[in-house]
């Protein structure tokens, strides 16, 4: 009976593996894998040419994409383009509200959320406009470097705050419900935060999943502020300036950091190289720095300069590069490749 059992066996075996391998077995040997691939081109590009009437020379830092609309600074103006179409829609080169004008000078930076366009300047201010009209709302500051602020490096504001970055390590935190049309130039912060190091660089900052987020390019680092955590020690702050958690690089340089629906979109400088790199953002999110893109140019040519500043619209990536003295308009493509098991 044993003998005839382990008979059986040796030829119920073989029909199993069959079986096995023309069903479920085989399903799963021969399922293709999907990978999507990104990779980078050229589109388009703003320059000098771009503003109808101009003879000034072209120098873009900070940028900020809303409502179809791409804000750039320029030097000592601010430029509003078109995100679709690229085309010039205006130049503002004052603050105007009432009787009281103030030309732009200096700028660094510019921010959009809530219906108002923030745009910060080295002559230690911050000029609050209306994103529908363009008139002014308020000033803060009143170009004094030792009144408000300690020049203006940097701006984001989103959920309500409010974050400007000065000259040497300090952010200043402000209510957005502190600005008003009849609020006074001098207003005090609801928060410091400390980002370690720094001078008088352009720093780039976004707000995402709770966090303030920094380009710490003289920290060699990106720094991240918990909002929670800002708003429960805001007055402590005050004193002690609130550190960022942070991951050490040892040789790259954030230089600009953006949120877009799907990446962390930023540029770093390795060396002598400029890269644009997107991260995901949930990674990134969890100091997860694995890039799915990571270009220094565009298939081998037109090497990137100083990106100061990023933001995306859908596909369309937009590179405010300082050294080559333009916006690169970059396309975002994807690829998907099979991968068959055999």
């Amino acid at each position: 009976m044993e003998l005839k059992y382990k008979m059986n066996m040796k030829h119920i075996l073989p029909l199993i593996f069959a079986l096995c391998f023309f069903t479920s077995c085989s399903k799963d040997d021969i399922e293709s894998k999907n990978y999507d691939y990104y990779y980078p081109t050229d589109e388009a590009s703003i320059s000098a040419e771009s503003i109808p009437g101009t003879t000034a020379a072209f120098d873009p830092k900070g940028i900020a994409v809303s409502n179809e609309k791409l804000y750039v600074i320029n030097g000592d103006v601010l430029e509003i383009f078109n995100a679709v179409t690229l085309s010039h829609i205006k130049t503002i080169k004052e603050f105007t509200k009432g009787t009281t004008t103030i030309p732009l000078t200096a700028l660094t930076s510019v921010s959009v959320d809530n219906g108002r366009i923030y745009v910060g300047s080295t002559e230690s201010r911050l000029f609050v406009f209306d994103e529908t009209t363009n008139v002014g709302i308020s000033t803060v500051g009143n170009g004094q470097w030792w009144q408000t602020f300690v020049h203006v490096f940097g701006v984001v504001a989103k959920d309500g705050l409010v974050f400007v970055k000065e000259k040497n390590n300090i952010i200043k935190v402000l209510d957005a419900s502190q600005i008003t049309e009849t609020s006074n130039w001098n207003l005090e912060p609801i928060a410091k935060l400390n980002t370690l190091n720094g001078y008088t660089e352009v720093y780039s900052l976004d707000v995402y999943d709770g966090n303030l987020v920094v380009a710490g390019r003289d920290a060699k680092s990106y720094l991240y502020y918990n909002i929670a955590n800002i708003k429960a020690n805001a007055a402590n702050s005050l004193t002690t300036p609130i550190e960022p958690e942070k991951v050490q690089f040892t040789d790259i340089k954030p230089i600009a950091v953006s949120f877009s629906k799907d990446w962390a979109v930023t540029s770093e400088n390795v060396g002598s190289a400029s890269y644009l790199r997107l991260y995901p953002k949930e990674e990134f999110s969890k100091k997860n720095y694995k890039a799915v893109v990571n270009a220094s140019d565009i298939l081998g040519k037109n090497a990137f300069g100083t990106i100061v500043g990023t933001a995306q619209l859908n596909d369309r990536i937009f590179l405010s590069d300082n050294t080559n003295k333009k916006i690169r308009v970059i396309k975002l493509n994807k690829s998907t490749i099979a991968e068959q098991n055999n």
